[in-house]
């Protein structure tokens, strides 16, 4: 029986992490896996914090990853990796999208947005800094970043191509299909794999 491939992805709200989670759980699903799943909103529609625990394998029975099992963090925001690293297992991997959101005490003056890629460093994660943010730009439409970390995490993930394609096709509507693609492609080729 196959083990448990644990995906944790986090971002802000309206970054596209629950339509992240959908195509990988889709592409799971479509490979014959057993796939469990968990959402936390938080404050979403204010740009809050926004998780999505993803598990799958030949049989899952909790759709909750337990802190420092991770196997892939797929971060849409750079703070949002930092503050989610502790979730990865030792030889884990984080990809991470190279955007800064400001948080509101940043915003005000209260506090400095930190060194993340030092933080890191210190805390031990293996990570790829994706420049998605530049990359969604480049293929003109800023809303497929998310589509470009599915790509990227897909290079990690023992999942075919195929069915990476048929869950992007379930899941995005016709008229975005050809740029986010378009997208996913790119990205596979700025994971480093």
């Amino acid at each position: 029986m196959q083990g448990v491939t644990d995906v944790l992805l986090c971002g802000t709200g309206g970054q596209g992490i629950l339509l992240a989670s959908e195509v990988l759980c889709g592409a799971a699903q479509l490979a014959g896996l057993d796939v469990k799943k968990s959402e936390v909103h938080g404050m979403a529609q204010r740009g809050g914090s926004v998780t999505s625990h993803v598990r799958f394998g030949g049989k899952v029975w909790s759709p909750l990853i337990e802190e420092g099992c991770a196997d892939l963090l797929l971060a849409m925001e750079k703070l949002e990796a930092l503050r989610w690293s502790h979730f990865l297992k030792k030889t884990g991997k984080a990809l991470i999208c190279d955007l800064e959101i400001m948080p509101m005490t940043v915003s005000t003056g209260q506090a400095q947005y930190p060194d993340v890629e030092k933080g890191l460093r210190e805390r031990g994660v293996d990570f790829v800094m994706i420049p998605a943010t530049q990359e969604a730009f480049a293929l003109g439409d800023s809303r497929v970043i998310n589509t470009i970390l599915t790509g990227a995490a897909s290079a990690y993930l023992t999942l075919g191509t195929d069915v990476w394609m048929e869950a992007l096709r379930r899941r995005v509507p016709p008229k975005a299909l050809e740029v986010n693609v378009r997208a996913f492609e790119r990205g596979r080729q700025l994971a480093g794999v």
